[in-house]
């Protein structure tokens, strides 16, 4: 997404700095201000200009953050999260053409081709992230770094005596929330290649910020904690 833009990155009124507001909250996924602000050298005034603005386009909507995650004392910081329509307006490979064809091959031909379709597209995923898992000793590491070049920004860290993995844009996700069994047989193909079972516990197609898959039988020794975007997520 490009707004008209100024000359001035660090003014507060300038759009391709709300734009990379908006970007960075895409790619790292749920982000407080104070974190944006550091992430992107802006100051608490200036993050916070851009934010309001995101918010009152529809672009960004502030939640309050899981229980869990908050620590001491004081009101805990809002985080921000990406809204559907926000999403829309940033990359996204799919189009209304995609979800008109799916629901016309249910119609038309049954229910069990828009599965063998999914299964398929995650076949296709199988196939083409397995040479590149095979040349690792850290197959979460290589398999979210495969993810975030085919556009899925998504980045590995540990959770309690596992692991997850964490897809913070997802290019199909307004077609999985009318298919969800293209998360199905996604969530699936991750199994196969992990070679362990993992459990889906978040999806952007159904309203989370974050894709989050844990896998409870994986080595949790592994390298990727930040989200590999940095030239290399797709539009």
């Amino acid at each position: 997404m490009k707004l008209n833009g100024g000359p001035d990155l660090k003014t507060g009124d300038d759009p391709r700095t709300r734009d990379a507001v908006g970007r960075s909250v895409l790619e790292n996924g749920p982000s407080t201000a104070a974190a944006l602000g550091k992430r992107l050298g802006l100051t608490p005034a200036g993050i916070r200009r851009h934010l309001d603005l995101l918010v009152a386009d529809g672009i960004l909507e502030a939640r309050e953050p899981r229980i869990s995650s908050t620590r001491g004392r004081g009101r805990p910081s809002k985080v921000f999260v990406m809204t559907d329509e926000g999403r829309e307006k940033f990359e996204h490979s799919y189009d209304d053409l995609a979800v008109a064809a799916l629901k016309f091959m249910s119609a038309q031909s049954g229910e069990h081709l828009v599965t063998a379709f999914a299964q398929s597209r995650a076949d296709d995923i199988e196939r083409k992230a397995s040479p590149v898992i095979a040349k690792s000793s850290q197959k979460l590491d290589a398999l979210a770094t495969f993810l975030t070049e085919q556009g899925y920004a998504a980045s590995a860290g540990p959770r309690g005596a596992g692991v997850e993995l964490c897809q913070h844009h997802c290019p199909i996700a307004h077609v999985a929330s009318e298919f969800p069994q293209l998360c199905e047989a996604e969530t699936e193909a991750f199994s196969k290649l992990l070679g362990t079972h993992v459990q889906r516990l978040a999806t952007i197609a159904h309203g989370d910020g974050v894709c989050t898959t844990y896998i409870p039988n994986l080595n949790p020794k592994i390298k990727n904690k930040e989200p590999l975007t940095a030239g290399k997520a797709r539009s």
